[in-house]
């Protein structure tokens, strides 16, 4: 089968089963946040993966290059940053937005335990980084490792970047409309929540998809993904009621967002073409790659 085939059925499988698991939840009369709607909307990040799996026995291409190996050789110091960087990241972002938005920082915490921002940083820096690694693995299997070196054999690496990270965020639809990181008081609901996902995993996706190929594994993709899922409402703990999510303060807003979007178009810019992930393209392709 070609790989444009490929690409489809993939992207079909997976938007299908995932948006059939988001759709049970108003359908079964649930409420998007509640313990049996979370049970589906974890259930609904595998989709991915089982998309790939899928794909791979339909087309009969096999279980090779799964990109499930670490590869920790030569690759310690890039997994040390894997760790940390996201966490200090999340960190930034929320001050950032605090810098621009002083007015929608709360000031009166006594909401919340002593200490309970610090203890929740420390936790995210010790274990953020593996705490949701099964459940993001279920989605970098598919799209870090399925689908991006699909559309490597297609595109320059940067167009392949940048597809399947609008494909990804496109993936969030439902539950976007449901809520889901933005709630549902903001202007052009949900449109404009839409768009804000889209732009967050194209350039969450574009760090992502840099270390996966760097380092020949989707395993850096998980972790700085189950750090993300990990921390990124940590801001709303400081935020005052009511601000609109689509601007912050989460990573997932538009200027919440601003310093992983930075990094990411550095990485972007800066970056060069490795001879990893390649492994059937042909000689002429990686010869055309504007990263070389």
């Amino acid at each position: 089968m070609k790989i444009k085939s490929q690409i489809v059925l993939f992207i079909v499988l997976a938007f299908s089963i995932a948006w059939i698991l988001f759709l049970l939840i108003p359908l079964l009369g649930l409420t998007y946040g509640e313990p049996r709607s979370i049970i589906l909307l974890t259930g609904a990040m595998f989709a991915p993966a089982i998309a790939s799996l899928l794909t791979r026995v339909i087309t009969k291409e096999g279980f090779k290059n799964m990109l499930l190996k670490p590869n920790f050789k030569g690759n310690v110091q890039k997994y040390v940053g894997i760790y940390f960087g996201p966490t200090l990241l999340i960190l930034f972002s929320g001050l950032f937005y605090f810098l621009l938005f002083p007015q929608n920082y709360n000031p009166d915490l006594s909401q919340y335990p002593p200490g309970i921002v610090a203890l929740g940083i420390t936790q995210i820096a010790l274990v953020g980084p593996v705490i949701n690694i099964i459940p993001t693995l279920g989605e970098e299997l598919g799209w870090r490792g399925y689908l991006l070196p699909k559309l490597r054999k297609l595109f320059s690496d940067r167009t392949s970047l940048v597809i399947s990270g609008v494909i990804w965020g496109l993936w969030h639809a439902p539950v976007i409309i449901m809520g889901h990181n933005y709630g549902n008081q903001y202007p052009l609901y949900p449109y404009l929540g839409i768009i804000a996902m889209v732009v967050f995993c194209l350039f969450l996706g574009i760090i992502e998809g840099y270390f996966t190929i760097k380092m020949n594994s989707v395993i850096p993709a998980a972790m700085i993904h189950s750090t993300v899922n990990a921390g990124a409402a940590l801001p709303l703990l400081l935020v005052k009621q009511g601000v609109n999510q689509v601007i912050g303060p989460t990573i997932a807003g538009l200027v919440g967002g601003i310093p992983f979007f930075v990094v990411a178009i550095i990485l972007f810019v800066r970056w060069r073409s490795p001879k990893t992930l390649q492994d059937d393209q042909s000689v002429e392709r990686e010869k055309l790659s504007p990263f070389n």
